[in-house]
C-alpha cells in the first residue's frame, strides 16, 4: 500500500510539473536496476542509526520498505501517463468553469488514468511479493517465506516435500495479492460503462 500511495503522489506531481516529471524519471528508471539482494543490508545497517519520530526500524519493517521500493516504479510511471491520457477537450470544459488543477486531478484525470492504473496494480503487487521474498533471504528475517524457502531449499536433499511447503506458502501470497488488485479493480471500475458500450 506504502508503495502504492507513494507512486500515485509522485504520479500526480509529475503530471502537474513537467520539469519536476523530466529531472525525476530518469533517477526512478536507475532506482529499479539497484539489485535488491544487495541493497537490503544496506537498509539494516542503516535502520540501526535512523530513529524517526521516535520509530525504531526492525527486520521485518525493511523488509516492508523494499516491497514497497519495488512497487511504487509502476504506479508513477503508468500514473503520469495516465493523468495525461485525459481528453483535451475535457480539461478544456474544466478550466472554462475555473476548475483548479487539483479539481480536474479528482474529477477528471484519476477517472481517466484508471486504464493505466489497474495493470500498474496487478504489476506492484508482484514487485511487493518478490521484494520482500529476496529482502527476507538477504537479511535473514526470521520466519519469512523467503527465508523459508532458503533453509528448505538447503534441507531437499533430505527432505524434498519440505522445499514445496515453502512454495506453497509464496504462492499463497502472491495469489492474496492477486485478490486485492480484483477488488480494488472493481471498487475503481464500478461507475464505469463496460468496453464498446456507451455510458
Amino acid at each position: 500500500m506504502l508503495g502504492v500511495i507513494v507512486g500515485l503522489l509522485l504520479a500526480a506531481i509529475m503530471a502537474r510539473f513537467s520539469v519536476i516529471e523530466r529531472a525525476l524519471m530518469p533517477y526512478l528508471v536507475i532506482s529499479q536496476t539497484v539489485p535488491l539482494i544487495a541493497l537490503a543490508p544496506v537498509l539494516v545497517s542503516w535502520s540501526g542509526r535512523l530513529k524517526p519520530f521516535g520509530f525504531t526500524f526492525e527486520k521485518w519493517t525493511t523488509a516492508a520498505l523494499l516491497g514497497a521500493f519495488l512497487a511504487f516504479f509502476p504506479m508513477a510511471v503508468a500514473g503520469v501517463r495516465g493523468l495525461k491520457s485525459a481528453p483535451s477537450e475535457s480539461i478544456e470544459l474544466l478550466d472554462s468553469y475555473a476548475a483548479s488543477w487539483w479539481q480536474g486531478l479528482y474529477k477528471l484525470r484519476l477517472p481517466s488514468a484508471i486504464p493505466f492504473l489497474v495493470p500498474a496494480l496487478k504489476l506492484a503487487a508482484a514487485n511487493a511479493v518478490i521484494g520482500v521474498l529476496v529482502s527476507e533471504i538477504s537479511i535473514g528475517l526470521r520466519f519469512g517465506i523467503g527465508r523459508l524457502i532458503l533453509s528448505y531449499g538447503q534441507e531437499a536433499s533430505g527432505d524434498p516435500p519440505k522445499v514445496y511447503t515453502a512454495i506453497f506458502g509464496a504462492a499463497v501470497l502472491g495469489l492474496a495479492m492477486a485478490a486485492l488488485v480484483v477488488i480494488a479493480e472493481k471498487v475503481m471500475t464500478r461507475n464505469r460503462a463496460p468496453e464498446g458500450r456507451l455510458a
